[in-house]
């Protein structure tokens, strides 16, 4: 992901990532404690009149960009309880075909994560190569771009897309030969005084008020809810009957979304890097935030033996204690980067976006940490450069979505992927998410947080402040409703940092007949990351719907 604008602490962007865990709709019998009440619009969407021109398509797939996959367009309506008032979405959908389609059983949807992340893209650049080889002879791998995300059109911004206003800046730009403008203020993991905490509701409004200005008439149409009844348009217009998905993160709240409204059109389902739905917004910070504390120990501690000599210090105490010191330094001045960082603009990494670079190397301890460790180390020596670019990517050559779309099949409307990530994460985790509206309510967490995570938690609380404004749902905390759905698969990583394993077994339990397979590792989710043993049990239930026994270890 390009990182061209500060994000708020722990708000990464990984494909797999979710970082505010999302609850998801119900559609029980009878409201309850802990229970959503029913909609009536859920009963069964595709028997409504009004619904019937969205449930009757068929893709039309024409040959992607990339090569080996295809590509199509589906259109589902913006609002669900008027969809005949002309306003859609038009989503991007992409398919790579069974290996053996002899023995195709059928379509395998997924989603990646996020929320925010682009299904379509993610499956171009490969993301079919994460499922084992007897789901991909078996199955169709089929991604989409949730509403609001990537190349859906529309697609949500927070920020000004105009193209006189781009000009402008580009202009202003070149004219400005002076150094960039340090930070006029460091913000604090921790704020304590009226001051800090002012300066951070200020900050998060400020978020706020720009996704309302340059989205606003979306904001209240991008929930997971309203993106689960999409995924059941998708399985129609694919010629499905039943629906085989499997989501990552984020993606395992789609998935607990779509088996609440629709248990009997699931065939299967996996949901790996699970959320727990029953969670409220202050006991889902605290989970996760004490996930990526107990992530960072685990660096600390087995640095050695995945980093080898690249480790910052020579001792699991003595690395501890550098990534404090680094803490402590960017908390006064921000640490010093070269003038083509994406963080010069802001004088430095400050603290919130040094912890934001540790947490991110959390996700994939194979791949993250040895260069975590040598940008440690040069942040320490004063040059934290290679630490904001951690998470850095080449631009892509990106054109705004179109304003608005209608049409199942090919157009004129300009596709082009929009790296619209962090938008979409913060749109869906604010509208899914009940957050207090008064400060007082975030202030009150903070020693409870702090105790829980140190400033990983204190961090992470501040940044939910972005949701207190935040255009509601209208959706609560509940146990998972979903009556007559078939066996569940839920996979949790003991040392997954962004969805703690507890959460995996809570989720489990909640289904009925719901299985769980741990995998003992370190890293975010498990399917995917090249463990044998996850990959055979999960291919096997897919294909053959082969159950999972509990205590089930990898």
């Amino acid at each position: 992901m390009n990182h061209p604008v500060r994000r708020p602490a722990l708000v990464t962007a990984l494909a797999l990532a979710c970082v505010v865990a999302l609850t998801s709709c119900t559609t029980g019998p009878a409201a309850g404690p802990g229970r959503a009440a029913a909609s009536p619009v859920s009963a069964d969407p595709a028997s409504r009149p009004d619904l019937k021109p969205f449930y009757g398509q068929r893709l039309r797939w024409t040959d992607c960009e990339t090569e080996g996959y295809v590509c199509a367009r589906l259109t589902v309506p913006r609002d669900y309880t008027d969809p005949g008032n002309g306003k859609t979405f038009v989503l991007p959908v992409a398919r790579a075909a069974a290996g053996k389609p002899e023995r195709r059983i059928g379509s395998l949807v997924f989603n990646p994560g996020g929320p925010g992340a682009a299904g379509v893209r993610s499956l171009e650049e490969g993301m079919d190569e994460a499922f084992g080889r007897a789901a991909r002879d078996r199955f169709d791998i089929v991604a989409f771009d949730p509403r609001g995300v990537g190349a859906s059109v529309p697609a949500l911004t927070c920020t000004a897309a105009d193209d006189e206003e781009d000009e402008a800046e580009e202009d202003e730009a070149e004219e400005d030969t002076t150094e960039p403008a340090a930070s006029e203020g460091v913000a604090p993991l921790h704020p304590r005084t009226d001051e800090e905490r002012t300066a951070a509701d200020e900050g998060a409004r400020a978020a706020a008020e720009d996704c309302e200005q340059h989205s606003g008439d979306l904001l209240r149409h991008v929930g997971t809810q309203d993106a689960a009844r999409d995924l059941d348009v998708l399985r129609a217009a694919l010629g499905e009957r039943e629906l085989t998905y499997l989501g990552w993160s984020y993606g395992t709240s789609l998935g607990t979304a779509y088996a609440e409204l629709f248990p009997r059109r699931v065939r299967a389902m996996v949901l790996d890097g699970a959320i727990d739905p029953s969670l409220d917004w202050s006991q889902r910070v605290l989970s996760q935030s004490a996930g990526f504390r107990r992530s960072v120990d685990d660096y600390a501690d087995h640095c050695a033996e995945i980093a080898g000599d690249s480790c910052p210090a020579d001792s699991p105490d003595a690395i501890r204690a550098l990534i404090e010191r680094l803490y402590t330094r960017a908390g006064r001045e921000p640490l010093p980067v070269s003038e083509d960082s994406s963080y010069a603009e802001y004088g430095g990494m400050d603290a919130t976006a040094v912890l934001d670079a540790v947490s991110m190397a959390m996700y994939t301890p194979e791949d993250q940490w040895e260069p975590l460790s040598r940008a440690l180390a040069a942040a320490d020596a004063g040059d934290a450069t290679e630490l904001g670019a951690l998470d850095e990517e080449e631009p892509d050559e990106e054109e705004p979505a179109a304003e608005d779309g209608g049409e199942d099949g090919p157009g004129d409307e300009d596709f082009t992927p929009v790296d619209n990530e962090g938008a979409a994460l913060t749109a869906v985790n604010c509208l899914d998410v009940p957050h207090p509206r008064g400060l007082d309510a975030y202030w009150d967490v903070l020693p409870r947080a702090e105790k829980a995570a140190g400033v990983y938690g204190t961090a992470g609380v501040t940044a939910e402040l972005t949701c207190r404004g935040w255009p509601s749902g209208g959706r609560t905390p509940h146990r998972v409703d979903a009556d007559g759905v078939p066996p569940v698969l839920v996979v949790g990583t003991t040392g997954d940092p962004s969805t703690p394993y507890a959460e995996a077994v809570s989720l489990a339990e909640q289904f009925p007949g719901g299985m769980l397979l741990t995998y003992e590792g370190m890293g975010h989710t498990a399917y995917g990351r090249g463990d044998a043993c996850v990959t055979e049990k999960v291919d096997a239930y897919l294909v053959g719907l082969k159950p999972v026994r509990p205590g089930a270890t990898c």
